[in-house]
């Protein structure tokens, strides 16, 4: 990383919405040895006993060590290790705390980085997931029933507990993303693992931020099908609006999965292999928009460590 600080990533979202799988085809493409991910959710204060004997959800801030966060996130963006606490979600308790070095690339992810302006301030991107909340539901009884010992039935009600607390704490921090990446059906679309792979996904980005020109690629004659690109506004800003439709075809996806990694001259990867891999319950998939989010996302990345690089 030599003298230059770190990039600062958060992705934020409420519990579910793909958070993970969103930043493994980012870490893929810049390299894992340039990336780093950190779960901001090990700073629970409670385990899941404790949870339950204080009547809390995860999602309250008076449930996490915000100051603790808050600290280890400017020593990361200033370049300097932690110690970080781990919690263990199959468990539901905590294993012990880990030395942590940053590297080029910090993404941080989690339920609750953008809660305070001192937090907010750490991050050159801040991305939030806002899938759909059907589509949320379904991810989360899944991956919850698969890899966290639930049932569906206990899956649910916690859903309906923790409610208020996302609406409250979590759904609000949407407001101050750069970039927010919502995952959505079709009409009519079938709600399966195995439809995961046909999900539209519209991108809103704000502030500085400016999508890659795929004019030469999208103003071909098949180029209103699949993409569209849009300005607009978002909560009163100036937007800049990606639509990718779940069926976009994959001759038209690999032409521009391929100009993205011309443009980003990361050409030595392949996107059939490397991107958009997703992982549901025991079924694996791969989404073309998925994978144009990604590129999209590490574009940001690159141009932010171009900008960090020139300032120090």
């Amino acid at each position: 990383m030599g003298n230059s600080r770190p990039v600062m990533v958060g992705v934020m979202g409420d519990s579910a919405t793909g958070k993970t799988t969103l930043t493994q085809g980012i870490e893929q493409l810049l390299g894992p040895e340039r990336v780093i991910s950190i779960c901001i959710d090990d700073y629970h204060k409670y385990n899941r006993t404790q949870r339950k004997e204080h009547n809390v959800t995860p999602l309250h801030p008076s449930a996490n060590y915000m100051d603790i966060m808050e600290q280890h996130l400017k020593l990361l963006a200033e370049g300097k290790p932690i110690l970080k606490p781990v919690y263990n979600h199959s468990k539901g308790d905590f294993d012990a705390p880990v030395y942590t070095t940053p590297a080029e690339y910090v993404i941080i992810d989690g339920l609750l980085a953008y809660t305070t302006k001192e937090m907010r301030e750490v991050f050159d991107i801040r991305i939030f997931l806002d899938p759909s909340e059907d589509l949320r539901r379904r991810w989360k009884v899944v991956r919850d029933t698969t890899k966290r010992g639930y049932t569906p039935e206990q899956v649910i009600a916690d859903l309906e507990v923790r409610e208020p607390d996302s609406a409250a704490f979590i759904r609000p921090q949407r407001a101050y993303a750069d970039t927010i990446v919502r995952f959505y059906p079709a009409e009519n679309q079938e709600a399966t693992p195995q439809a995961d792979q046909f999900l539209n996904v519209k991108l809103t980005m704000t502030g500085n931020l400016q999508h890659p020109d795929f004019s030469k690629v999208v103003t071909q004659p098949d180029g209103a099908k699949g993409v569209r690109l849009y300005n607009g506004r978002e909560s009163g800003k100036v937007a800049e609006f990606v639509e990718i439709a779940g069926n976009i075809t994959t001759e038209k996806a690999l032409k521009l999965e391929h100009y993205i990694l011309e443009e980003l001259k990361l050409t030595g990867h392949d996107p059939e292999k490397e991107l958009g891999l997703y992982t549901s319950g025991q079924m694996s998939g791969r989404s073309h928009p998925l994978a144009l989010t990604q590129l999209f996302i590490a574009y940001h990345l690159l141009r932010a460590r171009h900008r960090v690089g020139t300032h120090n």
